[in-house]
């Protein structure tokens, strides 16, 4: 009994520190190591695993066994942004790394289907991408590369010498240096010396708001290498692309209660381009890790759970891209020793499952190399033969009001090696008009034919309804610009100009020269809410036109839409500073200011007409904190900071009191929950918009602005056909098909926009395509000017959603203003800033910062 309750306790409570764990107890059996590699102990001055390694010991274990080394080099190829260095080590024979550029050279080769085939594959090394702790609190994956790096450049025998004559392995320590580090300083700074504690409700498990698992801005990296908006992607893309790997590997951690997991995954749920091959190929591949993981006697499973549909993460980007990639998934300590269904899940054990993987891969490689290279020579040459064939020629897209967001895409098609062009001649087709020199044209004959098809493809019949993550992205949509497929009919000579080559060109100009009485600038362009803000925050005094009118410029009349504008310079405390800054918006951010000699207008208002309403300064804060959606809120940081150049004060739920509201006169609330709000912070919320401050409350933030009474809308329950359905049985293991099924992963939908209302400013067509992964339905408001944007009848532009959820969206309110004292509460069912890539829909929120106030109250719910 005595025995019973002590071994309960230290389950419990915690047990005295595993004995001294050892290189041994990592590293295969019967292998020599070179005395000259330093082992990480002697870097790092502690065993791996016994503490969660930091990026900066991370970076000095690499560069200290590529000095000592002559099978190693290293080189940074990005800075995350918060000034941590990306690290990438290309591992393979001394011989090899003499004749590296040529091998690199004749390895890409396989990807050009025109000259692939005169490639001797036979004695071609392969190539092996090794990519760790995508998430920095999933830090087995990092922690193993120290042994994997150790491990390639210090083992001895001819075993190892032919791994590194038949393959060049690149290793990618840490993915997210920033936050990695994040989460070691957690983790390292709640551990029990003595006795580790191993109850799950410590606090050594139970990171602070927002986790590591992001990177500075609080971003998923995982979802961004299709998007590659962040610095670290980047740099990674281009790495990938530089040398073209066979194989990559995606090392990451899953609940605490879980085994391990390596891919296939569920058959069902690949991505429809992906090749049949790549599967039979990964299933091989399997094979090694089952034996590896066996010898070690670790539990894990491979036909289940996860998929390969998006291909934004980093186990299948490669497969679009004509190599393998595989997703490993660790049950995660969390910490250093955590108490799980299997008993305590150390640390360590954590690591040596990642490391058996490394291992396992590189020895599927050795075994496969020649399959693997083959495959890479047949998809290019295969996906060549297709986009002869195809009916799609190209696709062109481009914004003549908005050339920001038009490069904008581009430069991430660039980043992915799409050739694009700049239309040469003006274009009529499919009802819409391209200019020349406004738009580009994307050839669907060439190399990266299979990802153009990807990026641009309007999918909405799927064979599974269930998603581990978006099941659209079709980009047009996503930077909300005019889009069509040319075939042979329109794909003539005369549509191709220049090739684009990923440079913004900079076609900002003050039209008119220096004007004594006002500039005006339309709000179509993107970067409009920098140029405001930088002038607002410095003091100039700007006005938003509500009613279009025409005015007389240099160049003759031009008519002025909704949204422009106006600097008047008879009220401008410091008028040569204003003209200085007028200049400087108009290079910084390609907008087009144009000169105003007279306020006198041939058409429409005056200048001095009282539908100019003014501007006031944005001074914004969003709530944050414990059970707060830091994506949504990191999304909107980002967005303020890195493109607006405008400060974001992220206030946390039981600091909003000390805060002190009156700072500010825009508040933002996004999704999950706001317990943390006393009764006094609601009132004190309440007070402030009352007195005339703008609440912006997105996705489930909505619920609760309803709750408190500051959002006066209505929530769609039910089903909208009212049949009063019997209930039927269904077999318990469809339970979580059936409910996955109902769920929005994430799809685009189609809205219409009322180009009147300060909401709709800055756009041209009342078409808006909006990202949505929420089941949350509104109502239209009572008050029919209160819904400046609805969703249309036939919503579904791109995604997977079902019949019964389309039923419900149908006609709905995308976004509702509701009137509350003096102040405006904007709802919003959808995330207008996903992921930073959903360019099309950030000038809403733009809008809701800057003209919420000018929306009057008799339009509002």
């Amino acid at each position: 009994m005595k025995k019973a309750f002590l071994l309960c306790a230290a389950l419990i409570f915690g047990f005295n520190a595993q004995a001294q764990i050892t290189l041994d107890y990592y590293l295969p059996d019967g292998i020599k190591y070179d005395s000259k590699i330093p082992t990480p102990k002697s870097v790092l001055g502690s065993e791996v695993g016994e503490w969660h390694v930091r990026h900066d010991q991370l970076v000095n274990y690499m560069y200290a066994v590529a000095e000592a080394s002559d099978r190693v080099s290293i080189s940074e190829y990005a800075r995350t942004y918060e000034s941590r260095p990306l690290l990438m080590l290309t591992i393979t024979s001394p011989e090899n790394h003499k004749n590296i550029d040529k091998l690199k050279r004749e390895h890409v080769q396989l990807t050009d289907a025109a000259n692939s085939g005169s490639l001797d594959i036979s004695n071609m090394p392969a190539v092996i991408t090794l990519s760790y702790s995508v998430h920095g609190n999933e830090p087995s994956g990092s922690n193993s590369s120290l042994l994997t790096v150790y491990h390639l450049a210090a083992a001895q025998g001819k075993e190892i010498e032919d791994v590194l004559k038949n393959t060049i392995i690149l290793v990618d320590p840490s993915i997210n240096p920033d936050g990695l580090s994040r989460f070691a300083q957690w983790a390292n700074q709640h551990k029990s010396l003595n006795n580790l504690v191993t109850d799950p409700a410590s606090r050594e498990y139970s990171e602070v708001w927002p986790g590591g698992r992001t990177n500075h801005y609080w971003f998923d990296l995982n979802r961004d290498w299709l998007l590659v908006q962040h610095p670290e992607s980047k740099g990674r893309i281009a790495k990938f692309h530089e040398w073209k790997p066979n194989i990559l590997t995606d090392h990451h951690e899953m609940g605490t209660n879980s085994t391990f997991f390596f891919q296939p995954g569920i058959p069902s749920r690949t991505h429809p381009l992906t090749p049949e091959r790549n599967q039979r190929l990964t299933a091989s591949i399997a094979e090694y890790h089952a034996e590896e993981l066996d010898k070690i006697q670790s539990l894990y499973y491979s036909k289940e759970s996860f998929d390969d549909f998006y291909y934004g993460k980093g186990s299948t980007y490669p497969d679009v891209n004509g190599a393998i990639g595989i997703l490993f998934e660790q049950a995660s300590s969390r910490g250093h020793a955590q108490e799980s269904v299997h008993g305590i899940l150390k640390f360590p054990f954590t690591i040596r499952n990642q490391f058996t993987a490394s291992l396992s891969t590189i020895k599927a490689t050795q075994a496969m190399r020649e399959e693997l290279l083959a495959h890479m020579r047949d998809f290019y040459k295969e996906r060549s033969e297709a986009a002869k064939a195809a009916s799609i020629k190209a696709y062109v897209f481009g914004e003549e009001a908005d050339q920001a967001r038009t490069y904008h895409l581009a430069e991430m098609l660039n980043r992915h090696q799409v050739k694009i062009y700049e239309l040469k001649n003006d274009l009529n087709t499919d009802s819409k008009n391209f200019k020349a020199g406004k738009a580009f044209v994307v050839p669907t004959n060439q190399q990266q034919y299979q990802l153009i098809t990807a990026v641009f493809e309007r999918r909405t019949e799927f064979t599974d309804s269930l998603f581990y993550d978006v099941s659209a992205w079709t980009m047009p949509y996503a930077f909300n610009l005019p889009f069509a497929e040319l075939g042979n009919r329109e794909y003539k000579d005369n549509v191709l100009g220049s090739q684009f080559d990923g440079e913004m060109k900079s076609n900002g100009s003050v039209i008119g020269g220096k004007s004594n009485y006002a500039y005006v600038f339309e709000w179509d362009e993107y970067y409009a809410p920098k140029a405001v803000y930088k002038l607002l925050s410095n003091g100039v005094r700007a006005k938003v036109a509500s009613q279009p009118f025409t005015s007389v410029t240099t160049q003759g009349t031009k008519d002025f839409d909704y949204g422009t504008i106006m600097v008047p310079m008879g009220v401008q405390d410091d008028q040569q500073q204003t003209h200085k800054l007028i200049q400087e918006i108009a290079k910084e951010n390609g907008i087009s200011v144009y000169s105003v000699k007279t306020g006198l207008t041939p058409k429409g208002m005056d200048l001095g007409s009282n539908n100019f309403e003014n501007l006031i300064e944005p001074k914004v804060a969003m709530i944050g904190g414990n059970g707060t959606n830091s994506y949504e809120i990191g999304e909107a940081w980002h967005l303020m900071d890195q493109r607006y150049h405008m400060p974001l004060s992220i206030v946390e739920q039981d600091d909003i009191r000390g805060s002190r509201l009156h700072r500010y006169n825009v508040l933002i609330i996004s999704g999950y929950g706001y317990n943390d709000l006393s009764a006094s912070d609601v009132d004190e919320i309440k007070r402030w918009v009352s007195n005339g401050g703008t609440l912006i409350a997105y996705k489930y933030g909505i619920g609760w602005a309803k709750q408190h009474g500051l959002a006066n809308v209505e929530f769609v329950s039910g089903n909208n056909n009212n049949e009063d359905d019997e209930v039927k049985t269904r077999p318990y293991v469809n339970q979580s098909n059936d409910s996955g099924a109902g769920v929005i992963g994430g799809a685009i939908f189609n809205t219409k926009i009322d180009l009147t209302h300060p909401m709709g400013y800055g756009f041209n067509n009342e078409d808006l395509t909006v990202f949505r992964n929420s089941t949350q339905f509104l109502q239209k408001g009572k008050n029919p000017y209160s819904n400046p944007v609805v969703y249309t009848d036939s919503p579904l532009a791109s995604g997977y959603v079902s019949d019964e959820n389309i039923e419900r969206m149908k006609n709905t309110a995308a976004v509702i203003i509701s009137r509350h004292g003096s102040g405006k509460v904007i709802t919003m069912t959808d995330n207008p800033n996903f992921r930073a890539f959903w360019y099309g829909t950030n000038k809403l929120f733009a809008n809701a910062i800057f003209f919420g106030h000018t929306i009057s109250g008799s339009t509002a719910n």
